[in-house]
């Protein structure tokens, strides 16, 4: 009777887990979303000091709440822009709150973790790793603030955001072994050689696109916001290789798809995760025809970013359910195995 107990009070310890998880890094992905509206509209110094905003833990709805010499308080992080707009203080200040609801369901993750460290260790450390990354992924968004929106720094701010991921979706995976059933896939030597292939080169494309959005940011600042119609071709060489670049994108991701499909048995999560993964390529081009052709709407930015990331993400995960019986590998006493 006990053991019968304490099994259906482990079942119940990982069904939460997965639960908060999965809703984590939807959270973690919207996050960057939203960072990506905060950027793509200008509102990444609509709050020039960190943590409060223009002094205060609540900012102003309009110019009268702030002192008389706000301009000279604030003008220099202003980056120019010394008229108070509410409307850019305020997206920068949701995304901070975002930003710190984001932290309280990772802490929540990691509680919920903690029942894993009796059956398997690597979720409950990484799950915490996972926090204390997001306590540097603060103070790394108040050295963005503090930069005055340096291009490095807000490059590296969201390689960090890549990597949290990266750890949550490991974890989230892991609490699946033994719970779902993955095809039998042959050739996986194969299959692995290619995936690793696709996974370099999407990160080296996401990492051209950052430097893209460098570029943009320069244009931004010669030309302002008025003039999104022209942002596209005055961009230069590098919009050019990252749009370029997205055909062999497409191309080894098609191969990877097709070599997955023939390989593998039944319709499992390896065939899903291929799906999903030329489904997301497809928005993800759709977003950035959108961008070169329509005068960068707001939206469009933030969205192909997210996709871009959710695609590595896809990838990533296909590696780990690919490759289960090694990369999911427990302890000796642990009873999970891969199914």
């Amino acid at each position: 009777m006990t053991n019968s107990k304490t099994l259906t009070e482990r079942r119940n310890n990982n069904r939460l887990f997965r639960r908060l998880a999965l809703v984590t890094v939807a959270i973690v992905y919207l996050l960057i979303m939203v960072g990506g509206i905060v950027r793509s509209t200008g509102a990444g110094m609509g709050c020039p000091d960190w943590p409060k905003c223009f002094g205060s833990w609540v900012p102003p709805t309009e110019e009268s709440q702030l002192p008389l010499n706000y301009k000279e308080i604030y003008g220099a992080k202003l980056k120019g822009e010394v008229e108070f707009n509410a409307v850019k203080t305020w997206t920068e200040y949701v995304n901070r709150l975002f930003g710190a609801f984001t932290g309280l369901m990772i802490f929540a993750t990691l509680l919920a973790s903690i029942p894993f460290l009796r059956s398997d260790k690597a979720i409950f450390y990484l799950s915490l790793l996972t926090f204390l990354l997001v306590g540097f992924q603060g103070w790394l968004g108040a050295k963005v603030v503090s930069s005055e929106l340096l291009p490095v720094m807000i490059t590296l701010h969201m390689l960090l955001a890549i990597v949290i991921v990266f750890i949550l979706l490991y974890v989230l995976a892991r609490s699946y072994v033994g719970t779902i059933q993955v095809e039998a896939v042959q050739n996986k030597p194969k299959i692995n050689r290619l995936l690793i292939v696709v996974l370099v080169l999407s990160l080296a494309q996401v990492l051209i696109g950052t430097q893209v959005r460098e570029a943009m940011d320069l244009v931004i600042d010669d030309l302002g916001y008025s003039a999104r119609n022209q942002w596209i071709d005055a961009l230069g060489a590098t919009f050019y290789i990252h749009r370029s670049f997205s055909i062999i994108i497409v191309g080894t991701n098609a191969w990877l798809y097709y070599w997955i499909y023939k390989y593998s048995a039944g319709h499992g999560p390896i065939r899903m995760l291929a799906k999903s993964i030329m489904a997301i390529i497809a928005v993800e081009i759709l977003t950035g025809v959108v961008m070169a052709y329509l005068a960068v709407p707001a939206l469009s930015q933030p969205l192909h970013l997210t996709f871009a990331v959710a695609m590595l993400g896809a990838q990533f995960v296909l590696y780990l359910f690919l490759n289960a019986e090694i990369v999911f590998r427990t302890s000796a006493h642990s009873e999970l195995k891969v199914v």
